[in-house]
């Protein structure tokens, strides 16, 4: 079984003869095994681990080598070893290198305050916090162990660490656990002592076994508390500065431009539009997208307005093989009195040429969609498009998939069930249901593109949930170079990312949360499942392996960098996320970390991938439901031997047998689907 997420580098206490480091200051006893001090200030770096400065001149220097740095100093930079301001300056310093704007966050008097661009802005992390520490605490996890140490708790880590062996010897840190991590906190009080049971949305569950009524109480209260908070810019991606990356890597590898001009060099019928770049146009749209070359601005300023949400219809596939295309929009907004957009009519119109088809796939069910006229919505009539032909494919989206998602991981907790209860279970939750309609209306995108030779349009109500589900799905099918690690970071980055999939209200919570539903939904979930149904079917068409499709999940639900904050880029923008925060792919992409995402048995297929949707191809992902229940240890195993055979014998001159088997059976079974 994975365990890695629970385990974290060991952290030793600065000074063994300080007992605190400040009485105003949230602290740990530095004593103790699992002394926090040092991540107050930028958790995962050395800020106050053996080379760091101390934060009050009034205390005494944890080393004697390292000067003081005053709290009231505005920016403590991450790239700035030392600062020796002991006093606070006449006017406000100079930015140091590269002036930045918010830097780490530096504690001052108990509180989490930011650098210069958040000058006003005081968190009272303190006082959310009724206990920081509490000794001799039982971690008790499925599948390892228990451990007995000491917990701590900061503004944004829960951290465990093993008792010393000695007295020289420090303890081992046994949980590095991300409080917002947590979706929810179940308490149970047995005498003087108590039992917390901690449900996260990696659908991990630990139990912490707490001597001490009160002090179970409030270490609960606590988490509690810090994990329900919602200001965006308070959360842990704006507070974490690792030592291996600058704030600026990663949020600029995948362009829309770059894109763009891959479609300009096979077209010249598309252009690049900067309509929305004050938002004004659309607010849930980057400030660039694609549209045809023959409308103009204003026209589709006119189009966003007959559009729910200004989302007008836009390019999101271009497929070289015969120049068709896939757009996504918003529902027009007809209402019951049929209105019409002239402007929306041309832009519709300019995409297909005299005597050429299109298909508008909704993905709401033909009664939603006449319901939804009644309250100013609709769908495109055929008197006003005729060159349009619509199919309704109905997807599921909020609460009926949020429902879904519980019942499965109910299910799959329950492991006394015989299999006739398991099978019921499995099939009343109707996850798999809804992965097959995902998979079939993503193919039938594609079938009309690759086969049909038809353009496609694809919406739903709003445009932001099941709309980029199905194009981003297509795409995958399609397009081979989606298929690789990089290129599938790309699709993330422009199908979901700046589309304006609203992953802070999706993803507020996971399966275990007791708070009454409110815009929870796991379409980005739903997504990776279906890619690795994909990955599953074609075992060497991706690059990329299971690991990266966890890791994505783990990092939409709650993260330590800013890919997947905020709802859409205009958020972004006002909470300054790119400035301010390290990027995802950034760290996924350095050479060490990139290795461990990659199938060893990959071999390019330019083919397009059909998957089989029928009941029987349809599969539970077991390596993400049951990732905390089951042991997985012989699959990790057997992929590493396979790693390392592949690599062994890797060489230009013998060519490896893992290399032969990849290709000889990838190209078998893509002759087979290319026939079906």
């Amino acid at each position: 079984m994975p365990s890695s997420s629970l385990f974290a580098p060991q952290g030793p206490c600065l000074h063994p003869a300080v007992s605190r480091l400040h009485p105003e200051i949230l602290v740990c006893t530095p004593r103790s095994p699992a002394c926090t001090l040092r991540f107050l200030l930028a958790p995962q770096d050395p800020c106050l681990h053996a080379d760091v400065p101390c934060l009050c001149p009034t205390v005494p220097c944890l080393h004697p080598e390292i000067p003081c740095v005053h709290p009231t100093v505005p920016c403590v930079h991450p790239e700035v070893p030392t600062c020796t301001l002991r006093s606070p300056p006449a006017a406000e310093p100079e930015q140091p290198r590269g002036s930045c704007q918010r830097q780490v966050p530096v504690p001052c008097r108990g509180r989490l305050r930011w650098g210069s661009a958040a000058a006003g802005t005081v968190m009272e992390f303190s006082e959310l916090i009724k206990t920081a520490t509490v000794e001799r605490v039982l971690l008790s996890c499925a599948g390892l162990p228990a451990v007995k140490g000491t917990l701590c708790i900061t503004s944004h880590h829960l951290l465990l660490s093993s008792c010393p062996g000695g007295d020289a010897q420090p303890g081992a840190v046994e949980l590095w656990l991300l409080i917002r991590n947590v979706d929810a906190v179940e308490k149970r009080l047995a005498g003087s002592s108590g039992t917390i049971t901690l449900r996260c949305k990696d659908l991990k569950v630990l139990q912490l076994e707490i001597p001490g009524m009160e002090e179970c109480l409030n270490i609960a209260s606590s988490i509690e508390a810090l994990s329900s908070v919602d200001s965006v810019m308070m959360m842990y991606p704006f507070f974490y500065r690792p030592q291996s990356l600058k704030l600026e890597e990663g949020w600029h590898l995948f362009p829309l431009e770059q894109y763009f001009q891959r479609i300009a060099s096979q077209t010249s019928q598309w252009r690049l539009s900067d309509v929305n770049r004050d938002f004004t146009t659309c607010p849930t749209y980057p400030p660039a997208v694609i549209v045809p070359a023959a409308v103009d601005d204003d026209t589709l300023r006119k189009a966003a307005r007959f559009r729910q949400g200004g989302r007008f219809p836009v390019l999101s596939y271009y497929h070289p093989k015969n120049g068709t295309v896939m757009l996504r929009s918003s529902q027009p907004l007809m209402g019951p009195n049929r209105k019409r957009c002239r402007e929306d009519e041309v832009l519709l119109g300019t995409v297909l040429d005299e005597g050429e088809r299109g298909f508008i796939i909704d993905t709401r069910s033909a009664q939603a969609a006449k319901q939804a006229r009644m309250t100013g919505g609709g769908t495109e009539p055929k008197s006003s498009y005729p060159q349009w032909r619509r199919l309704h494919r109905p997807l599921e989206r909020g609460r009926p998939l949020q429902e879904s998602f519980i019942k499965l991981v109910e299910a799959c907790n329950d492991t006394l069930i015989n299999m006739d209860r398991w099978l019921s279970r499995l099939e009343s939750c109707r996850w798999l249901s809804h992965v097959k309609a995902a998979l079939s209306t993503a193919c039938l995108a594609a079938q009309c593109m690759d086969r049909e030779e038809a353009s496609v349009l694809v919406h739903g109500a709003e445009g932001t949930d099941t709309t980029l589900l199905v194009t981003a799905l297509a795409q995958v099918i399609l397009d081979p170079s989606c298929r690789t690690l990089a290129g599938f970071q790309g699709l993330l980055e422009r199908e979901w990312i700046e589309a304006g999939h609203p992953f802070h209200l999706r993803c507020a919570r996971s399966a275990y949360s007791h708070a009454r539903l409110k815009q929870e939904a796991p379409l980005f979930l739903l997504f990776l499942d279906c890619v690795w149904q994909l990955s599953r079917q074609f075992p060497f068409s991706l690059e990329f392996g299971e690991r990266l499709l966890l890791t994505l999940f783990d990092n939409a639900y709650a993260s330590a960098y800013g890919t997947f904050l905020c709802n859409n880029v205009k958020e972004r923008c006002l909470c300054k996320v790119k400035e301010s925060t390290h990027s995802l792919w950034a760290w996924l992409n350095q050479p060490g970390e990139k290795k461990k995402y990659l199938n060893p048995l990959y071999s390019h297929n330019a083919l397009v991938i059909w998957p089989s949707v029928e009941p029987q191809s349809i599969q539970l992902w077991q390596g993400l439901f049951f990732r905390w229940i089951r042991s997985s240890q012989h699959l990790d195993e057997a992929w590493a031997e396979i790693q390392r055979l592949v690599e062994g014998n890797d060489s230009p001159v013998k060519e490896s047998t893992g290399n032969r088997l990849s290709r000889s059976l990838s190209d078998a079974a893509a002759r087979t689907e290319n026939k079906r």
